[in-house]
C-alpha cells in the first residue's frame, strides 16, 4: 500500500508539475504582452482550490491530468483591452509556443545537469586496437584521438556510431590528433553482419529482463505474431534465465530459424522467426574514460543533451514513416508504469527530462487543437492578413481535439494491455 502511494505522489508531481511549467510559459508570455489572462488552472474537473488575484483566477482541479490558460479573446473574438485576438500576430505566437519551449528547455536544463553531475563519459582517445578491425590495419595507434570521420567532426563516441551507420561501408577519411599534429589516413569499415528479429527488450543498467517491450512494424518478428509484453523464455531450446544478454548471444549463434519460447500472460508458446540480416560497420577501436572533471564533465555534458533531443525528434520521424509502431506511445497509464520502475532522484529525473522533452516537442507539431496547430492557423492569418472565419478556426479545431481524444483512448487501451 504504502508503495502504491509514493508510485502515485511521483506521477501526480511529475504530470502535475510538468503541466504546471508549460502553461506557466503561456501564462507568463501573455503576462508580458499585456493580454489578459482570466483564469491560469492546473488539472480538470471540480475545482478543489481557488484564489482570485488581480484580473486571474488560479484554480487546482481534482485531475492532474491537463490544465489551461484562458484568455481574453482566445475562445472567439472580443474588442476588450488586453485581448489575445487584438494583439500582434508576433506576440501571439510567442504566447502560443511558450508552453512548449518551456517544456524543452526544462528538459534540457535538467538532462544536462545529470549528465554532468554523473561525469562517466568516454574521450576519443583510443585505448585500445581490435585485431583484424579497420583502425589497426590503417595506420592508427593508441593513444591517438579522433578528431574527424569522413565530413563530420567528432565530439563524443556518438558521432562515430553515427557516422559509421551511415557509411554504408565505403572508404573514408579519419583525422587524428598524435603529439599534437594532426593526421589523416583512410579507411574502410569493417562490415560485421548481424541477425535483426525487430525486437527490443526492457534492459536499463542493472535491471534487465527478456520482457519485450517493443516490436518494429513489419520485422520478421511481427510478422511471426510476437507481440509486445511476451517474455522470452528460450531461444532453440536454451534457457536466458531473465537475462537479456543471452538473447542476444543466442540469436547471434543461431542458424536459419530462431524458435522463440514464449510466455503471454498464462500461455507458453513457439514461435519460430527468419531474422533479417543487417550489416553493421566498425572501426575496431576502443576508448579511454574521459577525466572526471567539471570542465570535461561541462563538455560532454553539451554534446550529449544534443544527442538527447536529436533522438527525440528522430522517432518522431520514424513514427510518422511508420518505422516504428504507434502501439508504442505511451499515456499517463504508461508512464506510470516507467514511473513505478525508477529508483533514485537521478533514475526519477532522467524520467522527467525525457517525459518534458516529449511533450514539449509533441505539443509544436502542427497538428489542430496542439499548440503547434495554433501556429500554423496563426501563419495562415499572416499571409492572409485576416484570420479564417470563426466557425471555420473553430471547426478545424474541434476536429483535431476530436481526434486526440480518439489517440488519447487508443493509447490508453495500449497501456493497460502492457500491463495486463
Amino acid at each position: 500500500m504504502i508503495n502504491f502511494l509514493i508510485v502515485a505522489l511521483k506521477v501526480i508531481f511529475l504530470l502535475g508539475f510538468l503541466v504546471f511549467i508549460h502553461e506557466s510559459g503561456h501564462f507568463l508570455v501573455a503576462k508580458l504582452c499585456k493580454v489578459k489572462v482570466n483564469e491560469f488552472a492546473i488539472g480538470f474537473g471540480p475545482t478543489i482550490w481557488k484564489n482570485e488575484k488581480g484580473e486571474t483566477k488560479y484554480a487546482l482541479r481534482l485531475i492532474p491530468l491537463g490544465g489551461f490558460v484562458s484568455m481574453e479573446g482566445e475562445a472567439e473574438h472580443s474588442e476588450q483591452e488586453g485581448s489575445f485576438s487584438k494583439t500582434s500576430i508576433p506576440k501571439r505566437m510567442a504566447i502560443v509556443a511558450a508552453g512548449g519551449i518551456v517544456n524543452i528547455i526544462f528538459a534540457l536544463f535538467v538532462y544536462f545537469i545529470l549528465m554532468t553531475a554523473t561525469g562517466n563519459f568516454a574521450s576519443q582517445k583510443i585505448e585500445k586496437l581490435q585485431e583484424g578491425y579497420a583502425a589497426i590495419d590503417s595506420g592508427i595507434m593508441v593513444g591517438d584521438e579522433i578528431i574527424q570521420l569522413g565530413n563530420k567532426r567528432i565530439r563524443n563516441k556518438t558521432d562515430i556510431t553515427k557516422v559509421l551507420e551511415k557509411s554504408k561501408g565505403e572508404p573514408m577519411e579519419i583525422t587524428i590528433k598524435r603529439n599534437g599534429e594532426l593526421l589523416k589516413y583512410t579507411l574502410t569499415p569493417t562490415k560485421i553482419p548481424a541477425k535483426d528479429t525487430g525486437i527490443y527488450l526492457g534492459a536499463q543498467g542493472e535491471d534487465v529482463s527478456t520482457k519485450i517491450v517493443g516490436v518494429y512494424p513489419s520485422s520478421p518478428s511481427e510478422k511471426a505474431g510476437i507481440e509486445t509484453n511476451d517474455i522470452i523464455l528460450a531461444i532453440n531450446g536454451k534457457e536466458v534465465e531473465n537475462d537479456p544478454y543471452k538473447v542476444v548471444q543466442y540469436i547471434a549463434e543461431s542458424e536459419g530459424e530462431v524458435d522463440f519460447t514464449l510466455q503471454r500472460k498464462n500461455e507458453i508458446l513457439h514461435v519460430k522467426v527468419t531474422p533479417d540480416v543487417v550489416e553493421n560497420y566498425y572501426l575496431g577501436v576502443q576508448f579511454e574514460e574521459a577525466s572526471k572533471n567539471l570542465g570535461t564533465n561541462l563538455y560532454y555534458a553539451f554534446w550529449d543533451t544534443r544527442d538527447f533531443i536529436t533522438d527525440i525528434v528522430d522517432n518522431l520521424k520514424m513514427l510518422f514513416t511508420g518505422k516504428v509502431s504507434s502501439n508504442q506511445l505511451m499515456g499517463p497509464v504508461g508512464i506510470s508504469g516507467v514511473v513505478a520502475e525508477t529508483n533514485g532522484i537521478a533514475d526519477f529525473a532522467y524520467i522527467l527530462a525525457l517525459i518534458s522533452l516529449s511533450l514539449g516537442v509533441t505539443n509544436l507539431l502542427p497538428f489542430p487543437a496542439l499548440d503547434g496547430g495554433k501556429l500554423v492557423l496563426l501563419i495562415i492569418e499572416a499571409v492572409r492578413r485576416k484570420p479564417l472565419k470563426e466557425n471555420v478556426e473553430i471547426g478545424i479545431q474541434m476536429a483535431g481535439f476530436a481526434i486526440l481524444i480518439f489517440l488519447s483512448i487508443y493509447i490508453t487501451y495500449n497501456d493497460v494491455l502492457r500491463i495486463f
